[in-house]
């Protein structure tokens, strides 16, 4: 464990509230340092001529435009309501 110690190893633990033995201390601290080093490694990499990106994928919005456009006629909606009121569908209080 170079770049972790057993306090922060602790520490993470106590947020998480997790119980560590000694042990399980030495092990996760040993893993915790394993993968720092491995994001370290990124760091290396070349990106110079690389472009950034928000998303691996390419994303793009299938969504049509919302315009507005002539819906249906007030009568066609309601005619298989159950219950209808002022031009209006009608259903039970759900509030008393």
């Amino acid at each position: 464990m170079d770049r972790i110690s057993k306090d922060q190893v602790k520490h993470v633990a106590h947020l998480a509230k997790l119980d560590f033995s000694e042990e399980e201390i030495e092990h996760y601290g040993y893993q915790l340092d394993q993968m720092i080093h491995y994001a370290e490694k990124l760091n290396e990499i070349d990106t110079e001529n690389v472009e950034a990106t928000s998303h691996v994928l390419d994303v793009r919005n299938v969504l049509r435009e919302d315009e507005a456009r002539e819906s249906l006629p007030r009568e066609k909606a309601l005619k298989n309501a159950p219950d209808q009121k002022d031009g209006q569908f009608k259903v039970p209080s759900v509030l008393e």
